[in-house]
């Protein structure tokens, strides 16, 4: 049977093959889990950067109350002990001897006044030293970096701690004088198991205030930078003799801020 022309025109949307619907194509679980995750990572490291950005700001003439070295240490004491405390004291840029500021200079950073944060030759000599050993066993860091690191991170060594801190440092750089930097740096660097900064570290050794450091005793404090819970209890050891008299001999050549 033959159906009229004029019958196929009038109903030609009901004799139209149907369209595939066009839908939205449905993401793959794991690309959407990828995603989400992605989001979440940037949000958090953005939101960490807001708040170091905001700690930096408000440090700039307010002291830290403590460094996340110090409340990260005095919680893994408190697990044995939990009325353990930390020394540590304050002390004003101008209450510290000009000796220790010279000794840890030198011995920590001697182009300290000259770079804007990072020592490229320090970097490029601990990189080779990485590359040799197949692992992160020199970090070649200025005390703008090591100061990054104490304030807002951990110890533990990785390439990805390192970009953090490396992005911290831009910012303190930017935001603090050098006298300041120095300043923060000495009250919050660690010389010994719970003694955290300059003044408790002069009055732990010497029975004397930071700003009474002589010459010798900058240097040993300053040599004790690099291992400070060893040194504490290996006061006689002949390697910490050695570097306090190099450090004794140079530290009248470098600039620190005034």
């Amino acid at each position: 049977m033959k159906i009229p022309q004029d019958f196929l025109q009038r109903n030609a949307d009901y004799f139209r093959p149907a369209r595939k619907r066009k839908g939205k194509k449905r993401r793959h679980p794991v690309r959407r889990f990828l995603a989400w995750t992605a989001g979440i990572l940037i949000a958090l490291f953005l939101g960490f950067n807001l708040w170091v950005l905001a700690q930096l700001w408000w440090w700039k003439d307010h002291n830290p109350g403590a460094s996340a070295f110090m409340v990260a240490r005095l919680a893994h004491l408190q697990e044995t002990n939990p009325n353990v405390g930390l020394h540590h004291r304050w002390a004003p840029y101008d209450r510290i001897s000009m000796n220790l500021k010279q000794a840890v200079v030198a011995a920590e950073d001697a182009r300290f006044m000259a770079h804007s944060g990072f020592d490229w030759e320090g970097i490029e000599t601990a990189l080779n030293k990485n590359l040799k050993q197949g692992k992160l066993v020199a970090g070649g860091s200025t005390i703008s970096q090591q100061l990054a690191k104490n304030l807002f991170l951990s110890g533990r060594r990785s390439f990805l701690r390192k970009g953090e801190e490396a992005l911290i440092t831009v910012m303190i750089e930017a935001m603090w004088s050098k006298r300041r930097i120095l300043e923060v740096y000495l009250n919050v660097a660690e010389w010994g198991e719970r003694i955290y900064g300059a003044e408790a570290a002069a009055r732990q050794y010497y029975r004397i205030p930071a700003i009474g450091l002589t010459s010798w005793q900058s240097a040993r404090l300053a040599a004790m930078l690099p291992r400070p819970g060893y040194y504490e209890t290996h006061a006689d050891s002949r390697w910490l003799g050695i570097r306090a008299r190099m450090i004794l001999r140079y530290m009248r050549d470098v600039r620190v801020p005034e």
